[in-house]
């Protein structure tokens, strides 16, 4: 039975490649400081400690080891630096969670591949995982880490509203007012759900064959954001949505702390040939779209009213937006 230690578990995406190991028989402790965003299976052990105090987390783990160790929870040089002298030598994989956003912005050409360089000059958190990633594979080199990498992009599930807004965009729609789209609402997004993911992640586990290797995990669906906006107001059972379409360097310039993750990422046509990793996962495919996916989000919130949270500076903020926007049309 093949040992797979996941740091973190509960998020987005970490949740969901718990359950699919599970499936697959894997036998799964996760470890973290107990936050339980999202709940955990049964035949799961669950190790509570600060994985960046590493006496403590050699403590918890009582000198164990792993067959593969899933690293969702490091962002910097410093977490992986952390990592390395916990784990080394005590796993056979070691399985980096990197993004997609670490790809060349704006992409040169499309489809984006493993090939394709990276560089984000406009986003740090792309940079940091960019400087993990060089740092992981200097020390397969140098060390002999067993080292995979996995770049995931705007992956969610039915906890998660892939919007700017999140559950401000759904209000807003559910009482008449605007809803800001960047740019023309027509670039193409991948959008994968989380589910898809965990069938990608969990096949290379254990894998030969992708120690020291980069992979691409996204599905081929690629809707506009026109369509991603307008499946939401669907689910939430608005006819009409009033989409006001916003120049991202204006959202940028207007609300700065959004302008990263546009000019960095969302503001792109973008697309990717994941055909890397269904070589070694054939099974992996998309089977979730997000017109589906938007009513699964509705579903989970309209039953959960605590998930329902309005963002009031948010909510202002868009209110600046539209009313520029239509100032200057």
């Amino acid at each position: 039975m093949t040992s797979v230690l996941y740091l973190g578990g509960t998020g987005t995406i970490s949740a969901a490649c718990v359950r699919r190991s599970i499936e697959r028989g894997h036998d799964v402790t996760v470890v973290n400081r107990g936050s339980g965003r999202r709940g955990l299976p049964d035949d799961v052990t669950v190790v509570s400690a600060d994985i960046r105090d590493r006496a403590a987390l050699r403590t918890a783990l009582r000198g164990r080891e792993f067959d593969a160790v899933a690293d969702f929870l490091s962002f910097t040089r410093d977490h992986v630096a952390g990592n390395l002298g916990a784990f080394a030598g005590r796993t056979g994989q070691y399985i980096f969670i990197s993004s997609a956003s670490a790809y060349q912005k704006p992409p040169a050409q499309l489809p984006i591949t493993e090939q394709t360089p990276l560089e984000n000059p406009f986003w740090q958190y792309s940079r940091d995982k960019i400087a993990c990633e060089e740092m992981l594979f200097d020390a397969q080199r140098d060390i002999g880490v067993p080292v995979t990498i996995v770049r995931p992009s705007h992956t969610y599930d039915e906890r998660s509203i892939p919007t700017m807004g999140g559950w401000t965009d759904i209000a807003r729609m559910r009482e008449g007012r605007p809803v800001i789209v960047h740019g023309d609402g027509t670039s193409l997004w991948t959008i994968t759900h989380s589910d898809d993911f965990a069938v990608a992640f969990t096949g290379l586990v254990g894998r030969s064959e992708a120690i020291g290797e980069a992979y691409t995990i996204t599905g081929s669906h690629a809707p506009t954001w026109n369509q991603i906006y307008g499946w939401l107001a669907d689910a939430a059972g608005v006819e009409a949505p009033d989409l006001v379409h916003v120049a991202s360097d204006t959202i940028a310039a207007l609300a700065p702390e959004l302008g990263p993750t546009l000019l960095g990422d969302k503001a792109h046509s973008i697309v990717f040939d994941t055909s890397k990793v269904q070589a070694v996962v054939p099974e992996f495919a998309t089977t979730i779209t997000f017109d589906e996916g938007a009513r699964r989000i509705l579903s989970y919130h309209n039953a959960h009213p605590d998930a329902q949270v309005v963002d009031p500076e948010r909510d202002a903020q868009f209110d600046r937006l539209a009313e520029h926007a239509r100032a200057a049309a």
